[in-house]
Formats: structure tokens, C-alpha cells, sequence
């Protein structure tokens, strides 16, 4: 049985479902846009999504909102002015709260970036993902090096201060070269945050159905080194596998996640994980997925594709699925706040991380070693069955 003294923060999460094109690696909820995008219809379907879900929530503040897609940029800024207007009139909202909003180069430029500011956009998350043009044509994007480049002079001259960059390494035909030099050209854009990670094949993707060549696991293991290396010596703290950031830029509304916080999600496909005091429980749910059916639903139950009470197991595997992510780790008591079970439920696969040499620990804290971050699958494959019947996991230097 849960016990649960206090509940975790709260986020929103928005997913706007639309896109110029597929990208062959995507595995997100994203739909290529034709013909004309229903903005309002959508918008209006969001907020009666978030009446409907507001008795989940009643009494609790929000503390990050991040409008994530697909290509929320697609949509007009008068949309977006209003849809924060509506949640606003809805939700109480932290002063000062983080609120992020997902951009592709190519589809802004710097008057509608100034437009997304005076709606309350205080964050952007820019899908570069390459600067080199013959990458970007492999991963099916729609812009070239300068349009990446003239989106973040864009964020800039607006008045973001704070906006990432999303860069993926290990790409199609990619030399350890080309990674460094994306890498240091982003670096030379002094972005508050870089997200850099590995390009991986997921099913029901145009790559997993027709794999492209890779580089070798050597070759990209020394990308993330040497990527790793320039980061941190240009003054970027590594907080997050794959999350590098300014003094005082981490990304809020993801630390939330990666600390077992609670999110309500609205949206095509968009998912919530909200704790329930009362009832002591953990509840998953999501949304369905074609926006045309989310449209049509959203003032029904209809609109839920699915909702599950999370076990005392599933809990603790996704906490620490998400916890031990963290450079630092998290301090013990936090387990028991957000998975509402003892930190002894899962001495056993503690045991054998600490053996294997995946984390360190002591009576207030538990963190990943080098070594656990490398290997970070091994590491939480220990506490997805009976680690007992394991043996030790033999490991190398580089990662899985």
C-alpha cells in the first residue's frame, strides 16, 4: 500500500500534434500537417480537455507548462496568447513559472518569436538536431545550417534568454568530426541549455523499417566523450544524461519529470501522471491520439484512451527510470515522498547496482556512477526484474 504525506509538484504538458513532415526517426505522436491546421478547433478542444481534467487537480499550482508537439511554432501566436489566457483563468500558476514552447527552424522567424514572448512564452526548445546540411537531409528535417542558425539569432534578438537547442549524435554517415563540429557550433550560439543525445532507432519509425548505417559503438562513444569534454569546458554543467545547461537554466518542467513530479497532459496522445492523496494512488493516464477523434471527444470520457493505477513495482521502476538519469542523483527521502513505498522495496536491486559499480550511496543519497551513466540501461534493467536472478553484469568503457 502507497503512503503518501505531501504531494509532488504539478506541470501541464500541451501536445500539439501537427508537423510539416514526418521525421524517419520520430516515434512521437506527430501528424504531417495537410492543408490547413484546425487552430482554433484545437485550442478549443485543449481547454475543455482541461475543465474535464480539473477535478484531478483541484487546490494545486502549476509550476512549468511546456508546449511540445509535433510543431507547436506551427501555430499562430494569437492561439497561443489565447490558450495560456484560458488556463490561466483555470489553473493557479506559480509566479515566475517556466513556460516553454517547441520550435523547428524553418517554421518561425523573429517577429513571431517576439509574438510567442508577449504571450507568456518564457522558454523556447529549438529542434536543430544537426548543422550540417547532408545530416539534415537524412533525418528528413525541412531547414538547412542557416535557417538553424537564424532561428537562435531570432530567440536572441527576441528576448529569450533562456531557449535550448536540441542537438543528436551517432547520425547516418556522421565521423566523430562532424559530431565535435556540431557540437562547438552550438556552443558558439551560447544557448542557456543544450540537450545532446544519441540518435536511436525506435519501432513503428521509417528508420526501423529501413535501418540506415550508424556509426560503431567506438566511434560514438567518442563523440559523447569529446562533445562531453568541449561542453564542459565552455561552462556547460552536465545535470542530465543527455541535458547540459548555464548556471541556473536547467529545464524545470523536465526535472520535474526526472524527479517522479506529478503533469496533467492535454492533448492528442498527451499523457498525466497525477498522485491521489485521498485514495493513496498513482493514476496514469493518456489521451487519444488522432487529432481529428481528440477534437471530436474532448467534452466526452471518450477522449481518454486509457487510465492505469500504477502497482507499488511499477512506482519504484519509474522513479528510479527516471531519478538515476540525474548526474547528481536524489536524496533517499525523496523516493518514499514521490513513489510512497520505503527505499527498502528496492534494496535488493540497490545491492547489485552497488556491487556492479553503477552507483554510489550513502544513508542521505544515491547517485549514478560514470560508470552507471554509461551503462544507464543495465543499471535499470536491475530493478525491472527479481535482481536475484542475475549475475553480474560484465561492462566496459564505453556505452551500451
Amino acid at each position: 500500500m502507497f503512503t503518501f504525506t505531501s504531494l509532488p509538484p504539478l506541470s501541464l504538458y500541451i501536445h500539439m500534434p501537427w508537423c510539416v513532415r514526418k521525421c524517419p526517426y520520430c516515434d512521437f505522436n506527430s501528424h504531417e500537417a495537410r492543408g490547413q491546421i484546425p487552430e482554433s478547433s484545437y485550442v478549443n478542444a485543449l481547454i475543455a480537455d482541461l475543465e474535464q481534467d480539473l477535478p484531478q487537480v483541484w487546490g494545486r499550482s502549476v509550476e512549468s507548462i511546456f508546449i511540445g508537439g509535433g510543431t507547436p511554432s506551427l501555430f499562430a501566436p494569437e492561439h497561443i496568447d489565447r490558450l495560456l489566457s484560458e488556463i490561466r483563468a483555470r489553473l493557479p500558476l506559480t509566479p515566475g513559472m517556466e513556460i516553454t514552447l517547441e520550435a523547428n527552424p524553418g517554421t518561425v522567424e523573429q517577429a513571431r518569436f517576439e509574438e510567442f514572448r508577449a504571450a507568456g512564452i518564457n522558454r523556447l526548445s529549438i529542434g536543430v538536431q544537426s548543422f550540417n546540411a547532408d545530416h539534415l537531409v537524412k533525418l528528413g528535417r525541412i531547414h538547412g545550417k542557416e535557417e538553424a542558425l537564424a532561428a537562435c539569432d531570432a530567440a536572441s534578438n527576441a528576448g529569450f534568454d533562456n531557449y535550448n537547442v536540441d542537438l543528436m549524435f551517432g547520425l547516418p554517415g556522421q565521423t566523430i568530426e562532424q559530431a565535435i563540429a556540431d557540437i562547438e557550433q552550438a556552443i558558439a550560439l551560447s544557448p542557456s541549455h543544450i540537450s545532446h543525445y544519441q540518435l536511436t532507432i525506435e519501432p513503428n519509425t521509417l528508420f526501423y523499417r529501413h535501418p540506415p548505417r550508424l556509426p560503431d559503438e567506438d566511434d560514438t562513444w567518442e563523440m559523447q566523450l569529446q562533445c562531453q569534454q568541449a561542453l564542459s569546458s565552455h561552462g556547460y554543467l552536465h545535470y542530465e544524461v543527455s541535458a547540459y545547461t548555464r548556471t541556473d537554466y536547467q529545464c524545470r518542467h523536465n526535472l520535474n519529470y526526472w524527479t517522479f513530479g506529478d503533469y496533467l497532459g492535454i492533448g492528442a496522445g498527451a499523457h498525466s501522471k497525477i498522485t491521489d492523496a485521498r485514495q493513496q494512488a498513482i493514476m496514469r493516464s493518456w489521451k487519444i491520439k488522432h487529432p481529428s477523434s481528440y477534437i471530436e471527444n474532448a467534452t466526452t470520457r471518450n477522449r481518454i484512451g486509457n487510465i492505469h493505477t500504477l502497482t507499488q513495482h511499477e512506482a519504484a521502476l519509474e522513479f528510479m527510470m527516471n531519478a538515476l538519469r540525474l548526474i547528481n542523483g536524489f536524496p533517499v527521502t525523496l523516493f518514499f515522498e514521490r513513489a510512497g513505498t520505503p527505499i527498502t522495496a528496492v534494496e535488493e536491486a540497490l545491492h547489485y547496482a552497488e556491487q556492479n559499480g553503477f552507483i554510489e550511496r550513502d544513508i542521505k543519497f544515491i547517485r549514478p556512477t560514470e560508470l552507471g551513466q554509461h551503462f544507464l540501461n543495465d543499471l535499470l534493467t536491475l530493478f525491472v526484474t527479481d535482481p536475484t536472478s542475475k549475475s553480474a553484469i560484465a561492462v566496459d568503457s564505453r556505452q551500451n
